[in-house]
């Protein structure tokens, strides 16, 4: 700690930070522009100025910037110094000389830190007369919008682009003052992280694309506290909603996870709730005759359709632990499924038992950045945990900040860090079936058929271990032996490992490293869906193993099963049932083939508790009632009308009427889910007396939103499952718990930059701590066990095995129906490494038949670079669903594609 004197007053502060920091941190307002939590000190906009004094006898001072000068014990500074306040006014007037004022149309305009910051600074005067530079804008693809005549020159985009995300595609390029900041020519960007430019920007020249379409001010959108469900990381996000849609999704900062940043799957691939095609009635379908009904109608049907028959219940790792916890509750525990394939579940359970186990710890995905040693076995993180990538991008910059440390440098300094280091990094190693996105930053990267992962794995640990390495040729033993040692000399070493590849074996291979390396260490396991791991601790029945059972009826909740199980298997049990009701909030094929449709909310219009791949219980909150709007909506959450099914089934009142009395059910009756009841506080939460508004204060044009409808203006929804309103007429500020803030805003910060208010210090964790519950830490540890590394798989010249191949957009159930992301899904083709395609004589865009059991698909091919011999890619979520477990036989269409 350190003592620092502000303007004659004395303060307690980090002596390891900045003095801007410091300030910010105790809550003393310092415009700036060039400084970011994340991205560290440049001192480039000068704009954070104050006078700092030798002693407190020294009244002359001299003019420092706060985000260069260390908060060192017995500083003494003045913010309100006159020669300070004049140099910040001059400087912010001298970065708006070519800005072209242009507010009123700005996208950015009520979500500007340059506003925020020329208010801070009392500049409200134009001066300059004479005419304004002005550039060309580029075409930056269908996320991000460019005008770079707004651009102050504050170099953030580019630190954050490249230094922070590892971009290579965009940059900054001068003549003389004439300073452009963009591609080399106009395109897409790459980096999946890339709409994090329209936050890290403070002013307006990268903005939403996807918002424009349908603009509106950041004061008229209606928010909620959510998590993303795009993947397993757990990202926070707070969903921005007006007229019915969701408008825009910004990060939503936890200290603990995702902080400053999202990935463009999670920021831009929402826009499937908005959709017209989807289910907002329920429906009675046959064939391809569909007609809504009333909920009452519909209820009726449904109970009478089931009653006296055995009903099984299919839940979905995307759904809430609510809602699978309601169906189970309807058709009892020895009906419910999962929703998730035998092999699926079996790994997440797997994933789910080795956090459990005695001596590993799980990091956070903030901690995974302090790590100085990094093993990823059979992961390319960028295309299934994105976020995660980004975090151990971070954790490669380790090393540099350790040689500044050691030249005693700190490390928010970013550009000295960077010079000492010269391009060195901790080591991160990756073993993959496909080159990644990281390769970047690899120390090695090695491209392997998942079983040969597993072997180098297994190896590994037996190097940690001083045991002998079997099954390798040299090569490999020596790779080997070379990533035991960098683990080994590590401090703090990290493996990370996943269900991706659907190899069991890879993850055992990374808990035996974790184990091998002890307590220093830490493992990191991905699981597919947002909630997978919370079914896993929930408990259920595989698909496989209820669907083998008699039944008369399913009740499917949320879920495709023509993604889990190959088409012929699912229609086979879809065929066996007399009725099939689906509850949903998309138009999927399962919903095209059910009896009766429940119109099911999404993340968008429900409440509900989702557990991450950490472990982490979190909950998300319903932004709008879609029935304020159209009163003939009729959507619910999937708990209430299955829990609306049970009490009509078995003649009895309804108790669920709240959330809080699903989760009080929860908790009663899974013992493992217990600590969800600490995940947020429970409806009646108030503060001063008040509810917490999801609207900002200036919120306006309700009246004009339903003009149509009535021109007096309706009371708004009661939201009674939470201890959220549907307002702006409750409480806005930082006080409020941290899973409950919908947005941030502080008075005179209006922009993301606002999140310093709701920090204990600026770039640290929330208030009162940060948003959700671990439960690996409150669970009982099993003992630690051993593991039996996998026999080496024989190549087979004339066998082919399928290997899975992930992409970040065209993955996801839900982003390929999103408008915004149809320009990033490529094309479904099968991947052939060169040798393979030079043996069969393939070339680009041939096809190629696979049959794997039943099914039967049709794709051309890619060639790339390489693919271990008697391996296909297989594009997961582009092509129809089928078992990859066994080999495969693959014929060859006669005709080539001319090139």
């Amino acid at each position: 700690m350190a003592t620092i004197h502000v303007d004659g007053k004395q303060y307690e502060v980090n002596g390891s930070e900045n003095l801007l920091q410091a300030c910010l941190s105790l809550g003393i307002d310092i415009p700036y522009f060039c400084w970011h939590p994340s991205l560290g000190s440049v001192g480039s906009c000068r704009q954070c100025a104050v006078t700092q004094y030798a002693n407190p006898e020294d009244t002359r001072g001299r003019l420092v910037m706060s985000c260069m000068t260390p908060a060192s014990d017995n500083t003494y500074i003045s913010i309100e110094d006159k020669e300070a306040v004049d140099f910040r006014a001059s400087i912010v007037e001298l970065l708006m000389t070519n800005h072209p004022h242009d507010c009123p149309v700005c996208e950015e305009g009520g979500h500007c830190h340059l506003q925020d910051m020329t208010v801070m600074t009392g500049h409200d005067r134009r001066r300059y007369r004479f005419t304004k530079r002005t550039h060309h804008n580029q075409e930056l693809g269908s996320f991000i919008a460019h005008e770079m005549n707004r651009c102050i020159a504050c170099y953030r985009c580019v630190r954050y682009y490249k230094d922070y995300a590892g971009g290579t595609d965009f940059g900054v390029y001068a003549n003389a003052s004439r300073v452009y900041f963009g591609r080399p020519e106009s395109g897409t960007l790459e980096s999946e992280f890339s709409g994090n430019l329209t936050e890290v920007c403070p002013t307006g020249v990268f903005t939403d694309k996807t918002h424009s379409e349908r603009y509106n001010r950041k004061w008229d959108m209606q928010y909620a506290p959510s998590v993303c469900h795009g993947c397993s990381s757990g990202c926070n996000i707070s969903p921005g909603e007006r007229y019915g849609e969701i408008r825009r999704v910004e990060n939503r900062f936890n200290g603990d996870v995702n902080q400053y940043f999202l990935c463009d799957k999670g920021r831009f691939g929402t826009g499937y709730v908005n959709r017209a095609d989807r289910p907002r009635q329920p429906q009675l379908r046959a064939n391809d005759n569909v007609s809504t009904l009333s909920t009452d109608d519909a209820l009726d049907q449904v109970i009478a359709t089931i009653k006296a028959k055995k009903v099984l219940g299919i839940g979905s790792p995307r759904a809430s632990l609510e809602s699978n916890f309601a169906l189970r509750e309807l058709v009892g525990k020895e009906n419910y499924s999962t929703g998730m394939s035998q092999k699926t579940q079996s790994l997440v359970e797997l994933a789910a038992d080795i956090m459990q186990t005695q001596g590993i710890y799980n990091p956070s995905m903030r901690e995974i950045e302090s790590y100085d040693a990094v093993l990823i076995l059979g992961e390319d993180l960028t295309q299934t945990a994105p976020r995660m990538a980004l975090s151990v991008r971070q954790s490669a910059k380790n090393k540099a900040k350790q040689m500044a440390a050691e030249r005693k440098t700190q490390d928010w300094l970013a550009e000295p860090v960077q010079r000492i280091a010269q391009h060195a990094k901790s080591p991160v190693y990756i073993l993959a079936a496909t080159q990644t996105r990281l390769s970047d930053i690899a120390a090695a990267e090695v491209v392997a058929s998942p079983n040969d992962i597993a072997r180098l794995g297994f190896a590994v640990a037996a190097a940690l271990q001083d045991q002998p390495i079997t099954g390798l040729d040299d090569d490999a033993k020596a790779f080997a032996e070379t990533m035991a040692n960098s683990l080994k000399t590590a401090k703090k070493p990290l493996i990370i490992s996943g269900t991706s590849l659907q190899d069991p074996a890879i993850m055992e291979a990374a808990a035996s490293v974790a184990q091998a390396l002890g307590e220093k260490a830490g493992l990191s396991l991905t699981v597919p869906e947002v909630n997978s791991m919370g079914l896993a601790l929930f408990g259920g029945q595989s698909l496989e193993q209820a669907l083998a059972q008699d039944y008369d009826a399913l009740i499917i909740v949320e879920n495709d099963l023509f993604r889990q199980l190959p088409e012929a298997q699912v229609k086979a049990a879809l065929n066996k049932a007399d009725s099939v009701i689906v509850l949903d909030h998309s138009e999927t094929a399962t919903v095209k083939a059910a009896d009766y449709v429940l119109s099911a909310a999404s993340f968008a219009e429900a409440d509900g508790t989702v557990v991450s791949q950490e472990g982490r219980a979190q909950r998300f909150y319903q932004v709008y009632d879609p029935s304020y709007y159209k009163p003939e909506y009729v959507i619910k959450e999937s708990w209430r009308w299955l829990h609306a099914i049970e009490t009509g089934l078995k003649s009895k009142d309804i108790s669920w009427t709240v959330l809080d009395h699903v989760v009080e059910s929860v908790v009663k009756n899974v013992p493992q889910l217990e600590a969800i009841a600490d995940v947020a506080p429970n409806a009646d939460y108030r503060i001063h007396g008040l509810k917490i508004a999801r609207e900002p204060r200036r919120y306006s044009g309700r009246t004009a939103m339903i003009a149509p409808l009535n021109v007096h203006e309706p009371k708004q929804p009661v939201d009674t499952d939470s201890a959220l309103t549907f307002s702006m007429e409750g409480y806005v500020g930082p006080q409020k718990a941290s899973s409950l803030i919908p947005f941030a805003w502080a008075p005179g910060w209006n922009s993301p930059q606002s999140w310093n208010k709701y920090q204990d210090q600026v770039g640290g964790h929330l208030k009162g701590g940060d948003s959700g519950i671990r439960l690996f830490d409150r669970l009982a540890k099993r003992p630690a066990r051993s593991y039996v590394a996998p026999n080496a798989v024989v190549a087979n010249p004339d066998a082919f095995r399928l290997v899975p191949m992930h992409h970040i957009f065209a993955s996801g159930e839900f982003t390929v129906k999103t408008p915004a992301m149809q320009s990033r899904i490529p094309e479904a083709m099968f991947a052939v490494g060169e040798h393979d395609a030079a043996r069969m004589n393939l070339q680009d865009g041939q096809r190629i038949t696979v049959k794997a059991g039943d099914s039967i698909v049709n794709l051309p091919i890619q060639v790339i670079e390489y693919l271990p011999t008697g391996y296909i890619g297989y594009p997961v979520g582009l092509a129809p669903t089928i078992s990859l477990a066994e080999p495969v036989a693959v014929s060859v269409e006669a005709q080539a594609v001319g090139v």
